[in-house]
């Protein structure tokens, strides 16, 4: 995740650069104003992975990131990390401290490798 920004003050904000009122938005994603409200002001815990996805749609941000910003991981990445838990967690750890740059550049040798 970029910043601290938490999760329901990140949507909120977004939500308002989108000029989306509280109640249209909720209307899209099916869940009520007074929740999604809540969850805006983190009172509530942020929803389930499906709607934080629709979110992400709905506001144009990464879905990975607003997973983190609400605690969770994609169900798509545990799944993976669950195939080869040890090395994963390895390679995981091994990424602490590096630098995004460093990251992406990791990243794209690994996608070179997968290529073969």
């Amino acid at each position: 995740m970029g910043d601290e920004e938490r999760f329901g003050a990140f949507i909120r904000r977004k939500r308002l650069e989108r000029d989306l009122g509280l109640r249209e938005m909720a209307k899209i994603i099916e869940i009520s104003p007074t929740y999604l409200s809540k969850c805006e002001r983190d009172e509530f815990p942020p929803p389930a992975e499906a709607t934080v996805r629709l979110i992400a749609k709905i506001l144009g941000c990464d879905v990975d990131d607003l997973l983190a910003r609400a605690g969770r991981v994609s169900s798509d990445l545990s799944e993976i990390i669950k195939t080869h838990p040890v090395e994963l967690a390895a390679l995981l750890r091994t990424t602490r401290g590096m630098s995004v740059e460093e990251i992406n550049r990791l990243a794209r040798l690994a996608e070179k490798a997968k290529k073969g």
